[in-house]
């Protein structure tokens, strides 16, 4: 999976995704560092990333409906520490069929992961 990982998000992340096999891309390896919320979407649909945020801007779905991008992982816990962001993002990354998100909306809490896929 082609993913751009939110500044929000601990770089570490990026190196445990490709231990994983995936191509990764962090805000801050691509100058988007501290950059508005529209130049980040942009730049994930111009390389055709799936982006994974802590970012609730990117929670409406009706601006961001599954289907019309390459796919949002928006995590969502209660204590949203440095050790329980990698803990859980890694935990769904090696639980779940990530591959199958192409296009979706998805919401990873403390115990649950939401999938909302695009109509048929």
């Amino acid at each position: 999976m082609r993913i751009k990982l939110d500044e929000n998000l601990p770089v570490h992340l990026a190196a445990i995704l490709r231990n994983l096999h995936h191509d990764v891309h962090t805000v801050a390896e691509e100058n988007l560092s501290g950059k508005s919320d529209h130049e980040v979407w942009e730049a994930a649909q111009q390389h055709e990333r799936f982006l994974i945020t802590q970012d609730l801007d990117f929670s409406d779905l009706r601006r961001f409906a599954p289907g019309t991008h390459r796919g949002i992982l928006l995590v969502r816990l209660h204590s949203p520490d440095r050790e329980s962001l990698i803990q859980r993002v890694s935990d769904v990354f090696q639980r779940e069929e990530v591959s199958r998100w192409a296009g979706c909306f998805v919401v990873a809490t403390d115990h649950k992961v939401r999938i909302i896929r695009p109509p048929e």
